[in-house]
């Protein structure tokens, strides 16, 4: 056996990484891979022997100050050899003296504890059917007619760096549809519903209270009627939760939001559906 070889992929590579991770069951979105690839050119890693991968990674470096780590996938049949060990320290070099965050699998809790990550909250992806939307609310206009300049700002509140390149290819993505609430000339609510390998997901979901999420879900949901559809709700935000429950959907899945260090004060209350769960 060759030596392994760990090295940053070519944007048309990360495809591998959103393959495996559909393996795995975490059901990335159609587009996902243009989205991620234009982050960090650097932050995806794959280690390779004799030429076949064998484990991803990925950690993006979104500014000088925080990074995020995700796809940490090591080949089923090769899994218990070091490999996974290997690639996750490359991927922290990378990420350097940043705050690191990540959204992992319960089980590894534990793990991701004894490599410096401390437990902030659990979010929980609730999925189903949901029930009939109500009818749209006057305001919602699609996301795109928004001045980006507001969106970024109303997202500067809920993620703890500025994340441009990120949010222009989430929210002109194909099949991506953005909609959003205006009130007195204010941006209130806003969000993205995605096609993935099954279903859709509603991600980001952000506003000002839960009246106003519910609003802009319900423009989202009319757009995938009847669909199969996931939300991921932080547990800390009760009145995301109940929004999810109170669509008729049930929790199939939870991760444990972790960081390195301390973080900018983000208004949680805000967030009723995460981005996605390998990019924060």
């Amino acid at each position: 056996m060759g030596s392994l070889c760990i090295r940053s992929m070519r944007p048309d590579e990360i495809a591998l990484a959103t393959d495996w991770a559909a393996a795995e069951g975490w059901n990335p979105g159609l587009a996902d891979t243009a989205c991620f690839a234009a982050v960090d050119p650097d932050g995806f890693l794959v280690a390779e022997r004799d030429g076949e991968p064998v484990a991803t990674i990925s950690c993006v470096n979104y500014d000088e100050r925080f990074a995020f780590l995700g796809f940490y996938i090591v080949r089923p049949d090769l899994r218990g050899r070091g490999h996974g060990l290997r690639i996750w320290n490359a991927a922290m070099a990378h990420a350097g003296s940043r705050v690191v965050g990540l959204d992992g699998v319960v089980a590894q809790q534990d793990n991701y504890k004894k490599s410096g990550f401390d437990y902030a909250y659990a979010n929980l992806r609730y999925g189903g059917i949901a029930k009939a939307p109500r009818s749209r609310q006057a305001g919602i206009v699609p996301l795109t007619e928004i001045p980006f300049a507001a969106v970024e700002a109303s997202d500067a509140t809920v993620f703890p760096a500025r994340r441009s390149a990120f949010l222009k290819s989430w929210i002109s993505a194909p099949g991506h549809v953005g909609r959003a609430l205006m009130r007195g000339g204010e941006l209130v609510g806003w969000g993205v519903v995605r096609p993935c390998r099954t279903g859709y997901k509603i991600g980001p979901l952000v506003a000002d209270d839960r009246g106003t999420a519910e609003a802009v879900l319900s423009a989202l949901l009319a757009e995938v009627a009847h669909a199969e559809v996931f939300l991921d709700a932080p547990a800390i935000n009760r009145d995301a939760v109940a929004l999810a429950q109170g669509l008729g959907l049930a929790p199939v899945f939870e991760t444990a939001r972790m960081y390195t260090g301390p973080i900018p004060p983000l208004r949680m209350e805000r967030v009723f559906g995460v981005t996605t769960f390998e990019l924060g």
